[in-house]
């Protein structure tokens, strides 16, 4: 109950026993924490409340129902008003003043539940096998969420409301991963105490998330100018400069060569030698890390951590840079720990090299390449694997010119992507599979996330045979999926999208299809669902282009990388 309906309940309790002595109705009132005031009676002309008592009652009502107004538009409006209570009886906030509190209580709370990942992880590196589990997978997204609601409240990294929504997006979708990596832990390891904290901080992000939408009224604007070259303006003129050079042209920070020719015979060592200018974002590739990898195999497994910011991976070309992994889920890996290159610092770059889990099709899980890393960009590499094979994981990323091969969910997660201009082919599962180009992970409705598939083309395998084939299928209840201009053959089965289980975010989804041309792109035999917009308007479409989805005339142009803003 809020002071304000203390004090409302207190006044009528006075007035019924208005024959009691006021020293006795004062008495009481002080010893229930009440102002103490003198009230009319019939005998009497006292003044109602003293004008202190009144006005405070006052603001305190304003606030409260500021804060239950607020709250209300959330999905968790318990939560919110838990998060705001500080707040209760204070002079009015303003709705910016209650997402700044919303969100200082939601990094609070990720600072405790990231606490109790990092006691339960030593706990389990004493007694365990030593291999990473779902709980260090934890504690890991919790850091970088901790650094990306840290963001959100900096005024000079939040630079735009579009800045603001991609990183509580990416927050949020940090702790689904998380519950996600905790099924692969017992029990006794601490399992259900840190889903119930993880499901809380969840409720508490979203929320978040939530009041800005409101506070910005959807709108989410990013800027999108278009430069003179046709590239968006968030990669530096050096960047747009590397991406359109060759190997030879370019002054690598670091040389990866197996026979010894370079400064480093593997790219971990070439990592670690960048990693202190990486952090700081220097570099001599104007403020980026460069790491040529010349031709070779490299058996690695590729990690590049949120503090380390724009590194570039350069290759000789497809099929000549390769680097190989086999981790995988039936092994015992997390999904989120099977990548052979996972990309999590911000503005990673990779150019020229072919990235493989070569774990197979009957191996369940197994991910080539993850990328979690903000306006990252994906250039002419080819990325091969079967299940789960990209995972294009949070915040914003553009693939162009790119080779992806795989068989179930094989381009799944939770980012704002775009592909443009890249080949995606479906390849021959395991007995009795069916293949799902995407699944889409959106899972709040207020999350600024999907997959845009844009001027590709997709064709089957030759050895694909008549295995069912669909555009995706909803991983999460808003999973977003939109296909454009785009060439389908015939492996595309007539219906289009796939079911995830039963009638599961089939109203909730948002597929659709635009202007697609080749034989699996008649729309006439796919599916009714109410999420399903086979047909997509020019306008609606625009939505998911480059400029309109990821806001990419802000930042792309800078890479160098080709691009088309529009339909």
């Amino acid at each position: 109950m809020s002071m304000y309906e203390r004090v409302s309940s207190k006044k009528k309790f006075i007035m019924w026993a208005c024959t009691i002595s006021t020293v006795l109705i004062l008495t009481i009132i002080k010893q229930a924490g009440a102002e103490p005031k003198v009230l009319a009676s019939s005998h009497h002309s006292f003044s109602t409340v003293s004008r202190p008592a009144a006005a405070a009652a006052a603001t305190t009502t304003k606030t409260s129902s500021a804060v239950a107004s607020a709250c209300a538009a959330t999905l968790y409006p318990n939560a919110c008003e838990s998060a705001l209570a500080s707040v209760a009886g204070a002079p009015t906030k303003s709705a910016k003043e209650l997402f700044d509190i919303s969100v200082q209580s939601a990094m609070t709370r990720a600072h405790s539940v990231r606490a109790m990942a990092y006691n339960l992880t030593l706990k389990h590196q004493k007694t365990g096998s030593g291999r990473p589990t779902g709980m260090d997978d934890c504690l890991e997204l919790l850091d970088i969420s901790v650094d990306q609601l840290n963001d959100v409240l900096n005024p000079k990294t939040s630079s735009s409301p579009h800045d603001v929504k991609t990183w509580l997006s990416a927050a949020l979708t940090n702790q689904a991963t998380c519950r996600d990596s905790l099924d692969t832990v017992d029990a006794s390891d601490g399992r259900d105490a840190m889903s119930a904290q993880v499901e809380s901080l969840t409720q508490f992000i979203g929320n978040s998330l939530a009041l800005h939408k409101k506070l910005d009224g959807g709108k989410g604007s990013g800027g999108r100018k278009l430069l003179s070259d046709g590239f968006p303006a968030w990669l530096s003129a050096g960047d747009r400069k590397l991406l359109q050079a060759s190997p030879e042209d370019i002054r690598a920070d670091a040389v990866v060569a197996k026979d010894g020719s370079g400064t480093h015979k593997t790219i971990n060592e070439a990592i670690a030698f960048v990693s202190p200018a990486a952090a700081s974002g220097g570099g001599g590739g104007g403020g980026r890390s460069v790491i040529y990898v010349k031709a070779g195999t490299y058996n690695e497994y590729i990690k590049i951590p949120t503090k380390q910011k724009n590194v570039m991976l350069m290759g000789d070309g497809k099929g000549k840079s390769v680097i190989v992994g086999s981790r995988n889920a039936a092994n015992g890996y997390t999904t989120y720990g099977t990548a052979t290159v996972a990309a999590m610092g911000a503005g990673f770059i990779a150019k020229g090299l072919t990235i493989i889990n070569n774990s197979g099709p009957s191996k369940s899980q197994g991910v080539a390449l993850r990328v979690g890393a903000d306006k990252s960009v994906i250039y002419q590499c080819s990325i091969q694997g079967y299940q789960d094979t990209l995972y294009t994981h949070s915040n914003r990323q553009f693939y162009s010119e790119d080779d992806i091969y795989g068989t179930v969910d094989f381009i799944f997660g939770n980012s704002a992507v775009v592909f443009q201009n890249c080949f995606i082919q479906p390849r021959k599962p395991g007995g009795g599979q069916r293949n799902s180009i995407t699944a889409q992970g959106r899972l709040d409705p207020n999350q600024n996330t999907g997959i845009s598939i844009h001027r590709c083309r997709i064709v089957g395998a030759s050895d694909l045979g008549g295995t069912p084939t669909y555009l995706g299928r909803p991983w999460h209840k808003y999973s977003r999926t939109v296909v454009m201009e785009t060439y389908m053959d015939g492996s595309i089965n007539s219906a289009g999208w796939e079911p995830w289980s039963g009638s599961f975010a089939l109203s909730t989804l948002y597929y659709g299809e635009y202007a697609n041309t080749g034989p699996g792109a008649s729309t006439s035999g796919r599916v009714r669902w109410p999420g399903v917009h086979s047909s997509l308007s020019a306008a609606e479409a625009s939505k998911f282009t480059v400029a309109g989805f990821i806001f990419g005339d802000s930042w792309l142009p800078g890479t160098g990388v080709s691009y088309t803003a529009g339909l």
